[in-house]
């Protein structure tokens, strides 16, 4: 029911052509040839939208509808789900997607039609996510992130989970500059996380702790004032149950969401699977990634374990938030070499950190060599934070007014949206303007250097396989 890693590599697409597709409709090619011709989603999406629609009238306007008789409800309900019937088949029908050339082109909707020609020169990402329905009914969504935004983002729901690979490994050699009919590329094991590292990781974090002690005293409490006044205490009810979901959510949520985590290198990107209850195979292709954060908890020191974050272009808003986990647990050595991984050429161990002028240990450390601009935070939680020259978008040097008081200043560089923020603050005004002026230079350098991370497998530089 999960993802796996692949044991072989996917057997070659077929070479018959198959034809265009006439304007009244697309034409269904065999279930293989994913990469010509035009195709629908798998049928069954008809029924779970019709299915959809009744639960949400029952759930809704059907518990008013039920104080005028049930006959008048089951009438009522055969209406709603002869008329999601008719639109559900009617908008299937006329929705298609298909590969012309290097661009995904989908059509979509019926009182209104939508198309979209999307050069896959934009492709982002790709993700193949299984709900827990879907992976009993063997059906799969398809998410392609692009350049874009929100409205960046096409989801293909749903399709049969041997098609929504084929399509993925399709989209990604487009992207790469190659034939849609190349067959998947091989990949290369890099991490799996065992259960017990996960479990014992998240359990060992301070907020976690700080939360079932509390838990535990308010239980006590409660229980105490029970036995001496034979009633019990709602407030200790109200305090319990707010720590009991936040626990879950902190807690529960992650454990479930990564468990069975397995992550591989390969040409067309990195690779994740996990998930149980939505089970997700996510594919960064080489240079989307913009900038990478390791984060180490002042427990998880102890235990020699980090967490990796990445911005991921494409991503945006709730998306990035959801996705910009890399690696969740990892011991700090496989951190690392994944950032070396991701920004080839560079090491960020060979970095010089050097320390905020003004003292204070909160202030961190700053690093600027010639591939790389590394900051370093945090005494509860420390937190370094990469991003490579070719990747930041600009640089601001900031100085507030209690700042300017004390010489010092804030050096900051851009990236594409996400959690990282990389920034160095206590530095000395002209020391920050020379590390401004530096970095700029670098980045103009790099630049020139790089061709950018489009048709990344058809490039000169493009890596043939991990070290």
């Amino acid at each position: 029911m999960r993802f796996l890693p692949p044991t072989a590599d996917a057997p070659p697409e077929p070479q018959g052509q198959a034809p265009p597709h006439p304007e009244g409709g697309p034409r269904q090619p065999s279930e293989s040839d994913v990469a010509r011709g035009a195709h629908r989603t798998h049928w069954a999406t008809v029924p779970l939208q019709v299915l959809l629609a009744v639960v949400v009238f029952l759930a809704l306007p059907g518990t008013l509808i039920m104080q005028l008789g049930f006959g008048w409800l089951l009438l009522m309900t055969l209406g709603v789900a002869c008329g999601a019937i008719a639109f559900s088949l009617l908008s299937w029908w006329n929705s298609s997607f298909g590969l012309r050339d290097d661009h995904l082109v989908v059509h979509s909707g019926l009182i209104r039609r939508a198309s979209r020609e999307i050069p896959l020169s934009r492709l982002q990402a790709v993700d193949v996510v299984r709900p827990l329905l879907m992976q009993v009914l063997g059906l799969a969504e398809l998410r392609v992130e692009l350049a874009g935004g929100d409205a960046g983002e096409i989801r293909l729901r749903y399709l049969t989970w041997g098609r929504a690979e084929r399509l993925r490994a399709a989209l990604l050699a487009h992207a790469a500059g190659l034939s849609g009919t190349t067959p998947k590329a091989p990949e290369w094991p890099f991490y799996r996380l065992p259960f017990g590292l996960l479990l014992g990781a998240l359990a060992f974090r301070l907020p976690v702790l700080g939360s079932v002690l509390l838990f535990v005293l308010l239980i006590a409490a409660g229980a105490a004032a029970f036995g001496s006044t034979g009633y019990f205490e709602p407030g200790v009810l109200g305090g319990a149950v707010p720590l009991l979901l936040g626990l879950m959510r902190g807690f529960l949520g992650p454990l479930l969401r990564y468990t069975d985590f397995y992550a591989s290198l390969s040409p067309d990107g990195l690779r994740l699977r996990y998930g149980i209850f939505q089970a997700r195979m996510q594919t960064v292709p080489p240079g989307r990634v913009q900038a990478v954060r390791i984060v180490e908890p002042v427990l998880w020191r102890a235990l020699g374990v980090v967490r990796v974050e990445a911005n991921v272009a494409g991503y945006v808003g709730e998306r990035q938030m959801d996705s910009s986990t890399l690696l969740p647990v990892v011991p700090r050595r496989l951190g690392y070499l994944l950032a070396g991984q991701l920004f080839p050429g560079t090491d960020v161990s060979r970095t010089e950190m050097h320390p905020a002028g003004s003292g204070r240990a909160r202030d961190g450390a700053l690093g600027v060599d010639e591939q790389l601009f590394v900051t370093r935070r945090g005494l509860v939680c420390r937190v370094t934070e990469i991003v490579p020259h070719t990747r930041t978008q600009s640089l601001r040097m900031t100085v507030g007014p209690l700042s300017r008081r004390r010489g010092v200043a804030t050096v900051e560089a851009d990236t594409p949206p996400g959690p990282i923020r990389a920034r160095a603050s206590g530095r000395e005004i002209g020391e920050a303007r020379r590390i401004v002026d530096g970095t700029a230079a670098y980045g103009h350098a790099a630049r020139r250097r790089s061709a950018g991370p489009e048709r990344w497998a058809t490039r000169s530089d493009a890596p043939s396989s991990p070290p």
